[in-house]
């Protein structure tokens, strides 16, 4: 039973990449409008990195919107991250980078979160993602146990 609810807590954060992946690139009207989406010419990291950065850091990541590499830098780690976790198959590099993200996010808007002194949905999704790897998540309903087999994660285990 626990391993189908890591199964599905695993689908799930995978759907939320690939999603936010394809709603910032086509503008399907959810997070991203139309005239916004990267296909039609706007930045997919403009918007949170200019306007939603607050506190100390806030200048550092404002300095990088909607620079060309780090669109691309983003938009390339949300597919391949929604991407492992709804397969199944790099389960530990995908989690570590999507709990890095969301990290570096909750930074970025390093204010006191509204509901919650420390607390919110970026660090919760981070503790989830943590768990992934250790619950060898991508075994149920997913490819990892033959991922897992191939020669070249034998070779490097860090793309188990």
């Amino acid at each position: 039973m626990l391993l189908k609810l890591f199964a599905i807590l695993r689908i799930a954060m995978g759907w939320t990449f690939f999603w936010a992946f394809f709603d910032k690139l086509y503008g399907l009207g959810f997070a991203t409008p139309k005239e916004g989406a990267w296909l039609n010419g706007g930045s997919p990291t403009f918007g949170f990195l200019n306007f939603a950065t607050k506190g100390p850091f806030s200048e550092f990541f404002q300095s990088l919107a909607g620079a060309m590499w780090v669109d691309w830098f983003f938009m390339t780690a949300l597919l391949l991250m929604g991407t492992a976790l709804i397969l199944g198959i790099g389960v530990k590099l995908a989690s570590w980078g999507g709990a890095l993200l969301l990290v570096i996010m909750y930074i970025a808007g390093f204010m006191p979160p509204e509901h919650n002194p420390f607390l919110d949905e970026h660090l919760l999704n981070t503790l989830i993602l943590l768990a992934f790897p250790i619950a060898n998540a991508g075994d149920t309903w997913g490819f990892g146990r033959w991922w897992s087999s191939t020669s070249l994660v034998q070779k490097f285990t860090i793309l188990k």
